[in-house]
């Protein structure tokens, strides 16, 4: 003769919106106070480290100093420029000039 063992369901009950997520188009708060967080801490170092020009002066001090991660950062701001408000276009660049600058 088999005898069977019922066992008692033991997992716990989940909310009802568990594993719902974010909505489609809700950004992440996270990443909101991240950004939020790099963007004064660049505005507080400038460009000498003091604060001097804000945000502006830490990125151009990156320019100088770091060419390389400069252009990825600008590669992924053009993106924004070119779909920007189609009343206020973007001004087309007809020259550019080389400029060498000689490391200290």
């Amino acid at each position: 003769m088999a005898t069977t063992k019922q066992v008692a369901n033991s997992e716990k009950r989940k909310p009802p919106a568990a594993g719902k997520g974010r909505p489609k188009g809700a950004q992440n708060k996270t990443t909101t106070t991240l950004k939020q967080a790099i963007l004064v801490a660049a505005a507080k170092h400038g460009h000498d480290g003091k604060g001097k020009e804000g945000l502006e002066g830490y990125l151009t001090m990156v320019a100088e100093k770091d060419v390389k991660s400069f252009c990825s950062l600008l590669g992924k701001v053009l993106p924004m420029t070119v779909a920007s408000d189609p009343d206020n276009p973007f001004e087309i660049i007809s020259k550019i000039e080389l400029v060498g600058v000689k490391a200290k």
